[in-house]
């Protein structure tokens, strides 16, 4: 990958939830391709110190052969916010599938049956969560995050990625003036994921 071949420091992150294990994948090279298409649409979250980065980057170094790095940008602190308490960040029970898994091009919205089987149904990604956003009530909005665990593997294949989600108005210890800050930057690079994959649609 791109970012292999940087200078980076070998010690792994003193945040855990920064370092995600590629361990469990068969097809590591899809996972890493899978994974960076987010590196710049989707904010991360860690719970151990209750932050959410807007401005990242992942790194694949060759000395952690089965690990994802996450590093947040220190030049801008200011895209970092904090006291983003866990009980504010709930799973949805949404994945991102690749449309490979189900013989289409593109990204899609699925859920995971208890079994670990698909959900009856798959909607294109960027329709389906237009819609969903469109359709929550405004104190309540649909604020999709990323977390250590959501990228996974399905059917020992695929790489899919699960949605968490924030919800504003539990974060208690925030202004307003923050809380709509949140829920802009992470509507702004939702749509600047949506911009980049309908282009890739029509090149």
């Amino acid at each position: 990958m791109q970012n292999d071949d940087l200078e980076f420091d070998t010690e792994l992150p003193v945040n855990p939830d920064l370092a995600w294990d590629l361990d469990d994948f068969s097809h590591r090279e899809r996972a890493m391709e899978f994974v960076m298409q987010f590196e710049s649409t989707m904010c991360v979250y860690s719970p151990t110190v209750a932050q959410l980065y807007t401005t990242y980057n992942m790194f694949f170094p060759e000395e952690w052969e089965r690990k994802l790095v996450i590093l947040p940008d220190p030049g801008v602190y200011h895209d970092t916010f904090f006291h983003i308490d866990s009980s504010a960040v709930v799973a949805t029970g949404l994945h991102i599938i690749p449309g490979e898994l189900i013989n289409r091009e593109g990204l899609f919205l699925s859920n995971l049956r208890k079994d670990r089987t698909l959900g009856v149904h798959q909607v294109p990604f960027i329709q389906g969560l237009i819609a969903i956003m469109k359709n929550r009530p405004a104190d309540d909005p649909f604020l999709p995050v990323l977390a250590k665990g959501d990228l996974r593997e399905f059917e020992k294949s695929w790489p899919v990625m699960h949605l968490h989600r924030v919800k504003p108005l539990i974060l208690a210890r925030i202004s307003d003036v923050d809380r709509t800050s949140l829920g802009n930057v992470i509507t702004e690079k939702l749509e600047s994921l949506f911009v980049s994959l309908q282009k890739e649609n029509f090149a």
